[in-house]
């Protein structure tokens, strides 16, 4: 079988742990090339896809490497769009790591680009193939919540002390912060499941001292269905709430925990190594039902390797790309909003 060459722009946390593992193992995709001016990171490419070529510098790799058929951006925040237009101008379909840009302006550019040039353009919103998003999704699609009318969900951490990176001490200019981190990927959970939103309102804090940025918020959100949404993300939880609790008007559904895609990632798992990928063992089930009729039903298996099987299936199949940008795009004005309105503007 012929298999996309994929390149891998930026081999830091997100590049190595989370795209390229799910690239190599979906079997119409392959990677190509990676991008990194880290030596270090440039051995440890070569030794877990062996035969890719490394490129110190990305313009010489869009304007070189002939047998790449797809880009991703994996890069800091602030160079996601200027990176994404330049491998749209060379020719080339692309994956952009949330969030999609650090200004709604910028990603709107990036799709006007792709949509001139013709090109498939999407956006790693892996969290829509989390396993509690798809249990609440499948719920919600066999009416089994009833009406619902309050979600509530949550990332929080418990890290009183940074660990250094820069998307904890890099500053909001650079779309460093929990809100663009963590908010990414809860807003767009929010908007899929209930659709657009007419009202925000958000809370945004540095409680550590050794950060720039956010690192402690609240947003919520009310969708023009009259579902509302809240949202929580935090570095600074000594306690950390559940992860999901979606309120119907015949049913509820409570979930504590992540989903362990993530963990199975950074400790080096691929979802192709033959065992069960996504799942958790049934003491970590959620909640379902209502008053004193409650039981603990199993949560879906989470899917993040439905996304690179999804994008092979666009530039293959001429199918839908898994997420649409403009979607990010959305999720980004909301973003941007929810920090304006959390930070006015001091009185002269």
């Amino acid at each position: 079988m012929d298999q996309l060459g994929v390149a891998v722009v930026g081999f830091g946390l997100a590049g190595a742990v989370f795209h390229a593992p799910l690239i190599a193992a979906e079997p119409r995709m392959r990677v190509a090339a990676v991008v990194t001016s880290s030596a270090e990171r440039a051995a440890q490419a070569r030794a877990q896809h062996p035969g890719v070529r490394v490129w110190e510098s990305a313009e010489e790799m869009f304007a070189e490497a002939d047998d790449v058929d797809l880009a991703v951006i994996a890069t800091p925040n602030r160079t996601h769009a200027e990176l994404a237009v330049k491998a749209l101008v060379a020719g080339l379909p692309v994956v952009v790591d949330k969030p999609f840009a650090v200004k709604s302006a910028d990603a709107e550019e990036v799709v006007t680009v792709a949509e001139r040039a013709g090109l498939p353009l999407s956006v790693f919103q892996n969290r829509r193939w989390d396993n509690d998003f798809l249990t609440v999704r499948a719920l919600m699609d066999g009416g089994e919540l009833g009406e619902v009318r309050r979600f509530e969900s949550r990332f929080e951490r418990w890290r009183p002390v940074s660990k250094g990176g820069w998307r904890e001490v890099g500053s909001a200019e650079d779309g460093a912060g929990i809100l663009f981190d963590l908010g990414s990927h809860l807003v767009d959970q929010a908007l899929t499941l209930f659709g657009p939103v007419t009202e925000v309102y958000a809370e945004l804090d540095q409680r550590r001292p050794d950060v720039q940025a956010d690192d402690d918020a609240f947003i919520a959100l009310t969708h023009a269905s009259g579902v509302r949404s809240h949202l929580w993300m935090s570095a600074v939880a000594p306690q950390l709430g559940p992860r999901m609790r979606v309120l119907g008007s015949t049913n509820a559904y409570t979930v504590s925990g992540l989903d362990p895609q993530e963990d199975d990632l950074r400790a080096g798992r691929r979802p192709d190594d033959g065992n069960p990928w996504g799942t958790v063992t049934p003491d970590k089930w959620g909640t379902f039902g209502a008053g004193g009729d409650l039981k603990t039903i199993p949560t879906l298996p989470g899917d993040y390797p439905a996304f690179y099987a999804q994008m092979a299936a666009a530039l293959l199949d001429d199918a839908p790309v898994p997420v649409e940008p403009h979607d990010a795009v959305e999720t980004l004005r909301i973003l941007e909003y929810a920090r304006h309105v959390a930070t006015p503007p001091e009185d002269d």
